[in-house]
Formats: structure tokens, C-alpha cells, sequence
């Protein structure tokens, strides 16, 4: 059973099922805590029990976190799923580098525009209201100086220019002035009984002209006041600001709507058969503000709320002519207190960029049709230059993504072994180069792994070399009653250009060989092989140039190479090294030379007969701690022709040790110089009394230590014999 749940679990997770990272099961583990609580409330809600509330609480948190991780989750889905192809990075960056900073620019623009369009169709109503402000003005300062002028000549205070006013300007109708001397009014605004359509303000100074706000309406009013003599003497011009106005300033703009507020000051109910005003007060004790006649204001409350709408809004020019609504507040002044309301009125305009170009270029006449043409065709080559800009980073992309995914298949012929794989290079860019180089490297590859194996079948042909070559040196020796003898050879590579040998002759005599062929590696073991076989070749022949007597016998075996009949016989080091160097000058190049020590060891004697052909020195350590050094002989064999080589005797008595090595033993360098020859005898005579094995390991670890971590620089033979 469980080992099909294992499987059923492995299944799943191979499919994509189960979650896999701690993200997901946290997720997981979220989501189904909370759809069991919310299980647990729908049901704890149809026996209504009053857990269900309880568990709201739980369930918007849950939902809430569960969201946010499943948020979380699905973003690296989409950057895992979407943005591994380079193709989507590149896009996804192109988006933001080139292609959102365009929309944001654009974006920028359009508000721009359109902030610029609403506030200039607000200032074309907000100017032309100021221009009818300073047009009281300019009518209150000549009605003033008109009335000063017949107050000075005693005259009644007639102004006969506001007659004609009235008669010529049709504005007038809407309009009232009034006008008091000390403050006292006069016949120009039709004062009765001492009422005047509006009251003169303490506040008022020469040059005033606002929006004022008196008895619930909203007024332009304007005031001057000037000196006649003694007295002062004020008129003041009031139009209002009704929906008869503001339909004159809609005209060509568009649908404008004021919005008004309630104000502190206490109103009184307009008169039905008075002008029709914007806000009036019905009574004191309404809260709440109705707008036309009979309207009352709460002071606690200052709110917003539309007045009138005056004026249409055209039909669209074009399916771009949309519509532009955009609001400027208007300062509105107490005409009780004359102090500025916080919140007075808004106007709120609603019109179209058609609209809006009609009475920006109306002075510029036919010209504006070329300005409409201009910003036209600039929009359409920045459109093109958009699309040009796309169209190019398109094939830019693809152009990486396409060298890309050259790359990523030749990575899988690459990974399936197929080393021939070229990329086909098309261009002349980085790309190319990339594709180049990896074109190269894979023929490098290849070229290598063809070395390669080159190389392990020469390694295995040198390995067999190698066994080959451990098969030449003395597997078995024969030790003689009289001599121990012990050698031992360490190639730098794989196989060894040095050689020694031991050959029995008797039961009594031996011959040694040690030698040093010139260079390393295969040549110098093929060369060390032919003196190998040409010694032993040579010990073999019954040959009167190898024989200071000769006698009659035959091979006795490959451990004697001489019958016992030979007895008193002896074999000739140097005439041997004299027909090997004739031998090796003429079969080898001229570069090739050996190095070669021969001695032959007569046991009933104790004497050791030698030449020495061009090798280190053997020495033979007394054992009074004396140094013989066996250099009779001659040059080395093979360098020179007709060489004749000398041989010499030398006695080796019980507890005397023979020593005989190469230069891989006495020239290794370190910090402190060479091995050399002197720190070799001190071990030597140093452990004299242990076996020859013994002595050989102990010389060798003292060269490797010598060495260190350096790699051996030559081959390591060492060769030793000691008297029994």
C-alpha cells in the first residue's frame, strides 16, 4: 500500500501536480484551511449557529494571504513559462524601454492637452466675466465724475449718459446702478422712500469689482467713489449673474453649469415679481437649499450643488472631437460683510477641442487650416517614425533570438555527442563572430578528441612498453656465496632510458651492468632495450675477442649463461663495451649515445674486473669508511667510432659495500642545490647494516624528499652489492 502511494505520489509530482517548493505548499496549505473554514461558516450559518460569524474574521485573512501567495506564484509561472525564451526577454524589454516611455509620453500629453483645453475654456468665461466687471467700472467712474460735475454746479444729480446707455447698450437691461452722496442715495437708481434695490457697503473703496453674493443671488458688482468738494459721493453697478448671462457667454463654447453654496450672511425671500434670482432664502429654519425661488441656506453647511445649466454642447467634429469637462472655482465676496467666501461658486464648462481651435485660431483666418495641416502631418511622421522604430527592433530581435537559438541547438548536438555541428553565419556583426568562435571551438573539440584518443592508444602501446621493459630487468636473482647484490629502477615517464642488469655466469662469477641512455621516453627504452639485448648477446658467444682464454662448453641454462666447464675463463668488459660502441654508432643517429658500467665479479677471487664506459663513477665503501671510485674505462659508447675501452681490477671484500647509480639519483635541485654524490654516501655508510632493499628505499625517499612536490626529473636506478 504504501508503495503505491509512492508511486501515485511520484506520478503526480512528475505531472505537475503536487506542489514543489515551499511557496506552493505554503499556498496549498492556505487555500484549503480556508475553504474548510469557509465550508464550516456557509454551515454553521444554515443551523445558525453563531460560529459562523465568528470565523468571518479567519476566512477574509486566509483569503486575503492566500492571494497574495497564489500572486506570488503565479508571477513566477509567468516569468518561468514566459521569459525563458530570449525572444519574450527581448520583447518585454523593448516594452519597457521603447515602447511604455512612448504610451507614458503620450499619456503625459493628453493630460497636458486636455488640462490646457479645459483651463483655456474656463478662462474664456472667467475673462469675460472680468471684462464685464471693468466695463461697470469704466460706466461707474464717468456716471461719477458726471454726477460730481452737476453736484458742484448745483444742479440736480441727472446722469443724462446712463439714459443713453440704456437705450443704445442692450447689456443695460439686466444691469442696475445706484448711486448715494454721502451716503445718502440719490434719483439715479430710483431710490423711493430711501430703498435702494441693494445697500451701499462700509467696505466699498474706489476700484472695487467682484462677484458678490447679496440676499441669496449672486451679483458683478462694481464701485467707485470719488471727492465732489466736500462731499463723497458713490455709484455703484450691479448685473446678475444669472442663467441669461451665462447663456450669453456659452454661446459658441459649449454647456456651462454654476455651482453655488450656502452662506453665513441671513437671507430674505425675493419678491416673485423681481428678477428671477439664483439662491434665495425662504426661511430661517430650512436646512436644506433649493435653488430658484423661495430657496432658504443652512450657514452650518457649505456644499456644492448645482445652480443652473446654460448653454449646449455641440455634436462631435470627428470620432477625436470628445468631450472636455473641466471646473474653475469663482471668488464670491459678502456684500454684507465684504469679506470673500471660502466656498462661493464653481463653474463647470463642457465643451470640444473643435470648439476650442474654432476660437483659439479665430484671428488667424485661412491660416489656421495650415496650422491644423501641420500638426496633422507632424502626428502622422512620428507615427511612422513609432512604426519604423517596431518594425526595427523586430528584426533586431530576431536577429539575437534567431542566433540564440542557432547556439542553443548546436549546444544540443554538442551534448549529443555530434561534434561536426556547424553553425551557418550569415552576418557580419558580434553574432557572427559568437557563431564563429563557437564554430572553431567545436572543431577544436573535435581535433582534441581525435588526440585524445590518439593519445590513450599510445598510452596503452606505452604501457605495454612498459611491461615489456619491467620484463628486461632481473625478475629472479641468482645471489652468488660470496656477493648480495640489489637493483632498482624508477622511469621519470612511463618507461626508462636507464638499464642495469645482473648476469650469473657460474656459481662463482656475475657481471653487472648499469647504464644511462641518453634523453627519455621511447626512444632512450628502445636504445636501453638493444644494449640489454646486446649484452646479453655478447656474454652468450664463445668469441675470442670476448675471452682472454677460451674454452669449450655450452649454455647451462638462463641463470648461467656460461657452462661450469669455463672455470678459469674470463670475459672481457672492455672488448664487450668496444663491440657495443661500434654496434650503437653504426645503427643509431649520431645524437644517440649510453653511458654503460661492465664488471664482472669472480667470486673465488673476490675481485671485481670493470670498464667504465663514460658512466657516473662507481664507488665501493670500505668498511673503514673509505671511497674507491671505479673511472677506468673510456668515453661513452656510441657517440664516437673505434673506441678502445680499458679494464681495470679492484678488490671487494666481506662488509665492503659496491654502490653504483645514475644522475636521477645525485642531480635532483631543490633551494639548496643538487642531491649530490657526498649526501648519497653519508646514507649509504649511514645504514650499511641494513639489507641492500632496505638501503634502496632509504636512498629514493631521501630523493623524493629532496625533490618535493616537484616532478622527478629523471630515471632512478640504483645498483648495490656488498661482500658476504
Amino acid at each position: 500500500m504504501d508503495l503505491s502511494l509512492r508511486t501515485l505520489r511520484f506520478r503526480l509530482l512528475g505531472a505537475g501536480v503536487l506542489p514543489r517548493t515551499r511557496l506552493a505548499r505554503a499556498a496549498c496549505y492556505l487555500l484549503g484551511l480556508d475553504l474548510l473554514l469557509f465550508a464550516l461558516q456557509r454551515l454553521f450559518g444554515i443551523f445558525k449557529v453563531s460560529y459562523g460569524q465568528a470565523l468571518r474574521g479567519w476566512v477574509g485573512i486566509l483569503s486575503v494571504l492566500a492571494i497574495v501567495l497564489l500572486s506570488l506564484l503565479a508571477f513566477r509561472w509567468l516569468k518561468t513559462r514566459l521569459l525563458w525564451r530570449l525572444r519574450n526577454r527581448l520583447i518585454v524589454t523593448y516594452m519597457f524601454i521603447g515602447v511604455i516611455p512612448v504610451v507614458l509620453l503620450m499619456a503625459m500629453a493628453f493630460i497636458i492637452i486636455y488640462l490646457f483645453a479645459g483651463q483655456f475654456a474656463n478662462f474664456v468665461v472667467t475673462s469675460e466675466l472680468d471684462s464685464r466687471l471693468r466695463s461697470l467700472q469704466s460706466v461707474n467712474a464717468a456716471i461719477a465724475h458726471e454726477l460730481a460735475a452737476h453736484l458742484e454746479q448745483g444742479q440736480p444729480a441727472i446722469a443724462e449718459s446712463l439714459e443713453g446707455l440704456k437705450r443704445t447698450d442692450p447689456d443695460w437691461v439686466s444691469r442696475q446702478i445706484c448711486a448715494w452722496k454721502n451716503k445718502a442715495p440719490l434719483a439715479v437708481c430710483g431710490a423711493t422712500a430711501g430703498k435702494t434695490p441693494f445697500a451701499l457697503p462700509n467696505f466699498l473703496a474706489p476700484g472695487f469689482g467682484a462677484i458678490v453674493r447679496d440676499q441669496g443671488q449672486l451679483y458683478l458688482r462694481a464701485g467707485t467713489e470719488i471727492g465732489a468738494g466736500t462731499q463723497r459721493l458713490s455709484v455703484v453697478s450691479s448685473e446678475a449673474l444669472d442663467r441669461n448671462l451665462l447663456e450669453r457667454l456659452a454661446r459658441d463654447l459649449g454647456e456651462i453649469t454654476l455651482y453655488a453654496s450656502r452662506f453665513g450672511s441671513k437671507g430674505a425671500v425675493i419678491p416673485a415679481g423681481g428678477s428671477a434670482p439664483l439662491i434665495a432664502l425662504d426661511s430661517p429654519d430650512k436646512q436644506d437649499i433649493t435653488f430658484g425661488h423661495g430657496i432658504s441656506e443652512d450657514s452650518n453647511r457649505e456644499e456644492l450643488r448645482p445652480a443652473f445649466t446654460a448653454g449646449t454642447l455641440s455634436a462631435a467634429a470627428n470620432s477625436l472631437d470628445s468631450e472636455i469637462t473641466f471646473g474653475t472655482p469663482l471668488p464670491v465676496v459678502d456684500w454684507a460683510t465684504g469679506q470673500q467666501i471660502k466656498t462661493g461658486a464653481l463653474l463647470r464648462v463642457q465643451t470640444r477641442p473643435s470648439v476650442l481651435y474654432t476660437r483659439l485660431f479665430a484671428a488667424l483666418g485661412d491660416f489656421a487650416t495650415g496650422v491644423e495641416y501641420t500638426l496633422l502631418f507632424a502626428a502622422v511622421i512620428f507615427a511612422i517614425i513609432e512604426l519604423v522604430a517596431l518594425w526595427v527592433g523586430t528584426r533586431l530581435t530576431r536577429t539575437v533570438t534567431g542566433a540564440v537559438a542557432q547556439l542553443y541547438n548546436a549546444t544540443e548536438h554538442i551534448n549529443r555527442g555530434d561534434f561536426s555541428h556547424r553553425i551557418s553565419v550569415q552576418s557580419h556583426d558580434q553574432l557572427a563572430t559568437l557563431a564563429n568562435s563557437f564554430n572553431s571551438m567545436t572543431a577544436s573539440i573535435e581535433n582534441l578528441i581525435e588526440e585524445q584518443k590518439e593519445k590513450e592508444r599510445l598510452q596503452n602501446e606505452l604501457t605495454i612498453a612498459q611491461e615489456v621493459q619491467a620484463q628486461l630487468f632481473p625478475q629472479h636473482i641468482s645471489q652468488l656465496a660470496s656477493l648480495e647484490v640489489f637493483g632498482f629502477c624508477r622511469p621519470a615517464r612511463t618507461v626508462s632510458g636507464d638499464y642495469y642488469d645482473f648476469l650469473t655466469l657460474n656459481s662463482d662469477k656475475l657481471i653487472l651492468a648499469v647504464g644511462d641512455v641518453s634523453g627519455k621516453g621511447i626512444s632512450a627504452a628502445l636504445l636501453m632495450a638493444t644494449i640489454h639485448s646486446a649484452v646479453r648477446a655478447y656474454s652468450l658467444e664463445s668469441m675470442h675477442s670476448l675471452r682472454e682464454a677460451v674454452g669449450a662448453g655450452a649454455a647451462a641454462g638462463s641463470s648461467v649463461l656460461l657452462a661450469s666447464g669455463l672455470n678459469g675463463a674470463e670475459v672481457s668488459s672492455g672488448a664487450m663495451l668496444s663491440l657495443l660502441n661500434h654496434q650503437l654508432y653504426q645503427s643509431t643517429p649520431a645524437e644517440k649515445y649510453a653511458t654503460l658500467f661492465l664488471g664482472v665479479y669472480d667470486g673465488h677471487q673476490r675481485k671485481l674486473t670493470y670498464s667504465n664506459g663514460g658512466h657516473l663513477p662507481p664507488i665501493i665503501l670500505g668498511r673503514d669508511g673509505s671511497v674507491r671510485r671505479l673511472e677506468q674505462g673510456g668515453t661513452v659508447v656510441g657517440l664516437f667510432a673505434h673506441r678502445t675501452y680499458q679494464n681495470a681490477a679492484v678488490a671487494l671484500r666481506q662488509g665492503e659495500l659496491f654502490v653504483a647509480y645514475s644522475d636521477g639519483v645525485t642531480e635532483p635541485e631543490n633551494d639548496f642545490g643538487e642531491f649530490g654524490e657526498q649526501r648519497l654516501i653519508d646514507l649509504v655508510w649511514e645504514h650499511r647494516e641494513q639489507p641492500l632493499a632496505k638501503i634502496s628505499e632509504i636512498v629514493t625517499a631521501a630523493v623524493d624528499d629532496w625533490i618535493g612536490a616537484n616532478e622527478q626529473p629523471d630515471d632512478i636506478t640504483l645498483v648495490l652489492a656488498r661482500g658476504q
